[in-house]
């Protein structure tokens, strides 16, 4: 197993990674909508928070030696499940044409009082220099 860490995302705030790979896949935690550099929370509309959310794990992504398209799984949690269709819309012209397995879940809370989580798995090239 090889920890993944990008500086371009926000630093894990307790004992896991950003990212594992293992297995010719990626392994990608949680992300939340924290900006890397302040390490705050983009306190906004769930539209803003999608895409730092989104921006976070892109990073790890790359870090990682994959883009959108090589992600397979993503697991999405929301706080409040009417935002749903304004969360799909940034979502969909961020990934492009990648359209991975999805799954959508409200939650009761998230850390920091975040509206919105999402996790990935991507397959990575096997023939991917790192």
């Amino acid at each position: 197993m090889q920890p993944i860490l990008s500086k371009n995302a926000p630093a894990p705030v307790g004992p896991y990674s950003q990212a594992v790979r293992h297995g010719g896949f990626l392994f990608l935690s949680g992300q939340i909508p924290l900006d890397p550099e302040t390490g705050k929370l983009v306190e906004d509309s769930i539209e803003t928070q999608t895409q730092q959310v989104l921006a976070n794990l892109l990073a790890v992504l790359r870090e990682g030696g994959a883009d959108w398209s090589q992600v397979i799984r993503v697991s999405v949690y929301l706080t409040d499940i009417a935002e749903f269709a304004r969360f799909n819309e940034v979502y969909a012209a961020a990934l492009g044409a990648a359209r991975p397995a999805r799954s959508t879940i409200q939650v009761a809370a998230l850390p920091l009082g975040a509206r919105i989580e999402i996790d990935a798995i991507a397959a990575l090239e096997a023939d991917s220099p790192r």
